[in-house]
């Protein structure tokens, strides 16, 4: 019974990115478009977090139509191991004139694409919902600065869903937007999805530490489908459960929590502990995109992956809770949380948990739900309440 259980838990939780979350994009197959800035195995100077190393007008291929000027960017952050790393990243600047101070800046936590360098969004034309949904911003005069995460583009691994690295990245991003002569305003937001959501939710935590010397006013965080809490299910993977293979999606994704995992943490990576297989699995998350990575795990099944339960290992639970949790109490601005009751992909009790950990602790959250909605459409659909709430903290 406990292994049919967490097998419900299992297949629930790691869904997001499949299905309706399929209109993310997630699922490159095209050549990256670099704009002329290859930086995949940059050896120069890095400097101090939020340094601007590099920046070049964007490929219109991969800009949006809704934008005005458009940039590639690199720059320095932090990597998951405390070291001095780069990101690459993108920033849209919209099409009005800059009013008087610069434009408001949102800073975009991106949801999954893939671990490997050329499926990083500022190298891949968005797809539909994400254009629009940043087209909107856009639209009303707000710049987007768009990290890619370290790793993604750049030197070392992705570390794929680790919110502390991905907190770094998004700071990073717009402290390092300021090292331009663009016409940028100090007050600043950020707006996540999904993966990225995790990703906002984090660095939301951490902004005003982040930020702290820079001159820089965050306002606050807007974040649909965050996968919370996802720890929990993590560690009671192991020989034997799930008992069934799951979809193949599931398996990528799952595959890329650990290829992520234990290159953060290289004390589990250990051949008493993972099989062939799961070796395997673990390099091809770390070369693939999305569809392809599925693709090459179709007849994996993750129960495979592993010699003992991965709870049975001495450390792993408070490991895993510092690689993915979410922070739940310390949030110094406003939060935004939305979510779709039919979301197949972020499924609402991963959300709902944090929003009853947030409300536990008192937080300043507003938490919307959308009963009609999954998890791309709950990303358009809470524009009509996250507008008004980002208007009126960016004032």
């Amino acid at each position: 019974m406990r292994a049919v259980v967490a097998t419900v838990i299992v297949v629930s939780s790691f869904a997001w990115g499949l299905g309706t979350a399929g209109a993310q994009p997630m699922l490159f197959s095209g050549p990256p478009r670099l704009s002329g800035l290859d930086v995949a195995d940059y050896t120069g100077p890095i400097g101090r977090p939020g340094t601007m190393i590099a920046m070049t007008p964007l490929d219109p291929a991969v800009s949006l139509p809704t934008a005005g000027r458009a940039y590639r960017v690199h720059y320095s952050t932090t990597d998951v191991h405390g070291r001095p790393a780069t990101s690459t990243g993108q920033i849209l600047l919209p099409r009005r004139p800059a009013p008087a101070g610069g434009y408001p800046v949102i800073a975009w936590a991106h949801g999954t694409v893939g671990s490997a360098d050329q499926c990083a969004p500022s190298t891949q034309p968005a797809l539909e919902d994400v254009g629009s949904y940043l087209g909107h911003w856009l639209d009303r005069g707000y710049a987007v600065v768009a990290t890619d995460y370290a790793g993604l583009g750049t030197p070392g691994n992705l570390s794929y869903l680790s919110t502390r690295a991905a907190a770094h990245s998004v700071v990073d991003s717009v402290v390092a937007a300021q090292d331009t002569a663009l016409p940028l305003a100090k007050r600043w937001a950020i707006v996540g999805h999904s993966e990225g959501a995790a990703a906002a939710m984090s660095a939301a935590r951490r902004a005003s530490e982040y930020s702290r010397g820079t001159g820089l006013d965050y306002r606050g965080v807007v974040a649909t489908g965050v996968p919370a809490n996802l720890e929990h299910v993590i560690w009671q993977i192991g020989p034997g459960v799930p008992p069934v293979a799951l979809p193949v999606g599931l398996t990528a994704y799952a595959a890329a929590i650990l290829a992520g995992f234990v290159d953060a943490r290289p004390e589990f990576d250990s051949v008493r502990y993972i099989t062939a297989a799961g070796r395997r699995a673990l390099d091809l998350a770390n070369t693939n995109c999305t569809l392809q990575l599925a693709a090459a795990l179709k007849n994996d099944n993750v129960a495979d992956w592993f010699t003992r339960p991965i709870a049975s290992i001495p450390g792993i639970k408070p490991a895993l809770i510092d690689y993915l949790g979410v922070p739940y109490r310390g949030y110094n601005r406003p939060i935004f949380m939305a979510a779709g009751l039919i979301d197949a992909a972020v499924p609402i009790p991963a959300p709902l948990s944090l929003a009853a950990q947030l409300a536990a602790n008192n937080q300043p959250l507003t938490f919307v739900t959308y009963p009609d909605e999954g998890h791309s459409g709950t990303l358009l659909t809470s524009m009509r309440d996250s507008t008004p709430f980002l208007a009126r903290i960016m004032r």
